[in-house]
């Protein structure tokens, strides 16, 4: 009989069965005069009691506005002080938190607003060269539910002074009347194969979700996180401020986007003692001049996830940057977002090359993508998780809801996965990421792994092209080294050596970055969009 690749998570530890605003009372009156939140680029600093009592007089001004439970309001901004409030004092009245990519353009920012019901948006200025007044004027008029859109720079103040038409009584009946299984968050999806999804979020998908991902690293309230990474996305809002919170540990944010210098200076003047990155932020990191310079000796630990994490990127992270006990997260945003992670102690061969075992109080499986059953161990599928994280579904849309979650509410990833016999996930590529040449399934990840070990290679991502005679041919986007001029013909004969010849890339491409989401994500199907384009220029 075959093994199969199952495995649930264990469930010592209860989940916590409260509201966002209840755990934030219980961590302020454990720890009310431990730093909370630390904003380098706003010079802003706050206690947990500071914090607590901004983030009630922000929700009595949200009342005082006539948000109801279950309202929505979107927030339009990057990294700052205020958003952590706002998440914090939506939760505690009960609204439904809409989180607006800061890049979004005027179609985008129309549907996200239009689709989910917005009525009170706050919003920043701008971000980079986007004006959002500007943005949101072109589409005002088409959004009949906005009733209120307020510039966080420039009404901030005013609304504030609304908290004092509302009595913290009041607030006390909203809060009570609360449940944890209430809905409190909604995140777009990037949309890059439609029309964008709202995942739907509760109380006790994502305040659970950060409160397992901290145990899993030892958080304590001695612990210092830098979070560069977007609030707007699950990793900023969810393993960074749902996590500290709910371990009582500081956020340290060092400025409204990612930027090396400023990330490294955070990391060694607040004595940090975690970091999270995507892998891309962790490369530009390892280049930076002052890496070396720096005392980053308080790091312990800190998350790389959101992309594929490169095995020479983990050593280097874990040697250079005093990370020795730094876990790769797996998930997507649909499940809140972590369904498997490394642990500080596993073995260090698998730290650095799997996504780690399955989250406490989850289930996973890896299926045959075309047919639905169970793989044996060893064999690639498609990752699904059940269990707590798994989303309530996508905002007024069952159809996509259906799609995704089955009947047995397994959410289907869509990602390609092998479980080993000790429950450790490797990921090794997407179900549309995979490459088909001539019958053979070629997964990116080998590929890449491969040329990560080219010692002029700083990055490399790996994708399918058309290809009249094999279906698809396989080509390397290559980002070199500084100082160095890698050929093709050189790359190609080093692969050659190390794989199969039917995996070895065709066609090569060396740039100096590749097309990017605000979040850092590599975005293949733009890759592959522009590779076919410049092909069939060349005739």
């Amino acid at each position: 009989m075959l093994e199969l690749s199952y495995t649930s998570g264990p469930a010592a530890a209860p989940l916590l069965g409260q509201t966002i605003g209840e755990n934030l009372r219980r961590t302020v009156e454990r720890h009310p005069d431990r730093d909370a939140l630390i904003v380098r680029s706003q010079h802003y600093r706050a206690s947990y009691r500071q914090l607590w009592e901004q983030i009630d007089t922000l929700a009595r001004a949200l009342l005082a506005l006539g948000v109801a439970h279950g309202d929505r309001v979107g927030l339009w901004a990057s990294n700052r002080y205020e958003w952590v409030l706002i998440q914090f004092a939506t939760a505690r009245i009960g609204a439904i938190l809409v989180n607006i990519n800061p890049s979004y353009r005027a179609s985008e920012l129309h549907y996200a607003l239009d689709q989910s019901g917005v009525s009170v948006l706050l919003m920043a200025r701008g971000f980079r060269t986007s004006d959002y007044r500007a943005t949101l004027a072109q589409v005002r008029d088409a959004l009949p539910q906005l009733r209120h859109a307020l510039v966080i720079d420039d009404d901030w103040r005013d609304f504030l002074a609304r908290a004092d038409e509302v009595t913290s009584r009041t607030l006390f009946e909203r809060e009570s009347a609360l449940q944890f299984d209430d809905p409190i968050n909604i995140q777009y999806t990037s949309g890059t194969t439609g029309t964008p999804k709202g995942a739907t979020l509760t109380h006790h998908n994502i305040l659970n979700n950060g409160y397992f991902i901290g145990r899993t690293m030892g958080y304590t309230p001695q612990d210092r996180v830098c979070i560069p990474v977007p609030f707007y996305h699950c990793f900023g809002m969810v393993i960074g401020n749902l996590n500290c919170v709910s371990h009582g540990a500081a956020m340290v944010i060092p400025g409204d986007a990612f930027d090396p210098e400023a990330t490294l200076r955070a990391v060694a003047e607040e004595r940090c003692t975690s970091l999270y990155g995507v892998p891309t932020m962790f490369i530009d990191m390892l280049r930076h001049p002052l890496l070396d310079e720096l005392d980053l000796g308080s790091l312990r630990t800190g998350v790389m996830a959101g992309a594929t994490c490169p095995v020479r990127v983990m050593e280097q992270v874990r040697e250079r940057m005093h990370m020795e006990q730094v876990t790769i997260c797996y998930g997507m945003t649909e499940t809140s977002p972590v369904s498997t992670q490394t642990a500080v102690d596993d073995p260090v061969e698998q730290r650095v090359a799997t996504v780690g075992r399955v989250h406490p109080h989850l289930e996973i499986k890896i299926v045959d993508p075309e047919r639905g059953c169970v793989m044996p161990i060893g064999q690639a599928g498609e990752l699904c998780t059940r269990g707590y994280s798994v989303m309530r579904g996508y905002w007024n849309n069952p159809t996509a809801t259906s799609e995704a979650i089955d009947a047995g509410h397994w959410m289907h990833t869509g990602d390609l996965a092998i479980m080993d016999r000790d429950g450790y996930i490797s990921i090794v590529g997407r179900i549309k990421d995979m490459i088909i040449r001539g019958g053979e399934n070629i997964y990116p990840r080998e590929i890449e792994e491969c040329l990560y070990q080219h010692p002029q290679v700083a990055d490399v991502q790996v994708i399918g092209i058309p290809s009249e005679r094999y279906g698809e041919e396989v080509m390397a986007w290559v980002r070199p080294k500084t100082g160095t001029i890698p050929q093709s013909g050189e790359l190609e004969a080093f692969c050659r050596e190390r794989l199969a010849g039917y995996k070895v890339p065709r066609h090569w491409k060396f740039v100096a970055e590749f097309p990017v989401t605000v979040t850092g994500k590599v975005q293949k199907f733009r890759m592959r969009e522009l590779a076919m384009a410049e092909l069939s220029a060349a005739g």
